[in-house]
């Protein structure tokens, strides 16, 4: 079958509503992870529209996020149309989000095909990526497959869900072969003990659920319609209300009780034609402040740090200055090790490494305490 597809027909769904707990002192609810520039000059949202430019038009790429972000979207993405940044009324999980991604794009093209990407991961290679993107787009768009991107485990991470891959399959009939492999996707797996983790490591089988998908509007809505009946029901809601202009008022009414799932149980779980695009370039999804050393050279006591920092005795420490230049003074560190130091205009964080994932609890102590809400 030929590709139906040109850059014309191509869509991008870009997901970008999560919440600002884990970097917080430097992300807060208006200005989440996506919306923050931790690594360069550019926000994790900014880097994720421009690694799709190349592919698809500014016109085709849609932002989800919500009301109380929508406002700093518009202003970190002017180019982008003004209604291309869509606003949930509330959260209802991914499936939700993709639900209401493929109404919205079936209402300008019913043979596009999109890809639905998250707003805040880091991907140092592009052109590896694009590459990526570029292949899976052509073979979603020549028959009814669902393409998820996996990534290449580089070590036994328990914080990511796998998917394990079958057999590597050819390409389309009269199709020249891809650069990337494409593999039956045999079971999605959900985040791994570490010993199984390892398991999944050594086997060579498994790819990182990195929560990237591929289809044409036809498979997405015909995947909800065989799984998720209630969804494709709203879907076809929000589809006639797009074509009319009337979208923001019906989902108003009727998102708040939609069902809260996420797209990988609501359906990828289920699915049957589910083909897995082998990610072969570099990709991290910063979880906590700890994955900055990742991506921060190291001193030779193996303190990271974005600050005018001083130390004495001190060893790999995270040390991060989100002042503006003008503003910062030394951070000065004696005989701490293996801790996050934090500063913003407004506050400041020392965590324990082991801890950081309980920095989600203080935000919530902060929101809590009359005194330190306006911190969150």
């Amino acid at each position: 079958m030929k590709s139906q597809t040109d850059n014309s027909n191509r869509f991008v769904i870009i997901m970008a509503g999560g919440r600002g707990e884990r970097f917080w002192p430097v992300s807060r609810e208006k200005t989440p992870k996506q919306l923050i520039k931790l690594l360069g000059d550019r926000s994790f949202l900014q880097q994720a529209v421009d690694r799709v430019l190349p592919l698809v038009p500014i016109k085709n790429i849609f932002i989800i996020t919500n009301a109380t972000q929508a406002p700093e979207v518009r202003k970190q993405l002017p180019k982008l149309p003004k209604e291309n940044v869509v606003a949930e009324p509330t959260g209802r999980d991914t499936c939700a989000a993709v639900t209401l991604g493929a109404a919205i794009v079936g209402a300008r093209s019913t043979t596009a095909v999109m890809a639905v990407l998250p707003a805040d991961h880091v991907i140092p290679d592009e052109k590896k990526f694009q590459q990526v993107l570029a292949d899976a787009f052509d073979l979603a768009s020549r028959g009814q497959v669902i393409v998820t991107i996996g990534i290449k485990p580089t070590e036994p991470a328990t914080g990511y869900g796998y998917i394990r891959t079958g057999t590597e399959l050819p390409p389309p009939a009269g199709v020249k072969k891809y650069k990337t492999t494409f593999f039956k996707a045999e079971q999605f797996v959900e985040k791994p003990y570490y010993d199984k983790a390892v398991e999944y490591l050594t086997s060579g089988q498994y790819r990182w659920n990195a929560g990237m998908f591929i289809w044409s509007f036809v498979t997405i809505t015909n995947g909800l319609e065989k799984h998720q009946p209630e969804m494709a029901a709203a879907c076809h809601r929000w589809f006639d209300a797009a074509a009319k202009s009337k979208l923001d008022k019906v989902i108003a009414k009727e998102y708040p009780d939609i069902k809260k799932i996420s797209i990988d149980f609501a359906l990828m779980e289920h699915a049957h034609n589910v083909v897995v695009a082998d990610g072969s370039f570099d990709w991290d999804d910063l979880g906590a402040w700890p994955a900055l050393s990742r991506h921060v050279k190291p001193d030779a006591e193996g303190n990271c740090a974005v600050a005018d920092f001083i130390h004495v005795d001190a060893a790999r420490n995270i040390v991060y200055d989100a002042r503006s230049k003008e503003k910062r003074t030394p951070v000065c560190l004696v005989g701490l090790r293996d801790c996050v130091v934090v500063q913003t205009d407004d506050a400041t964080m020392v965590a324990h490494k082991s801890q950081a994932q309980k920095v989600k609890e203080l935000v919530k102590k902060l929101s809590e305490s009359p005194t330190h809400r306006r911190l969150v």
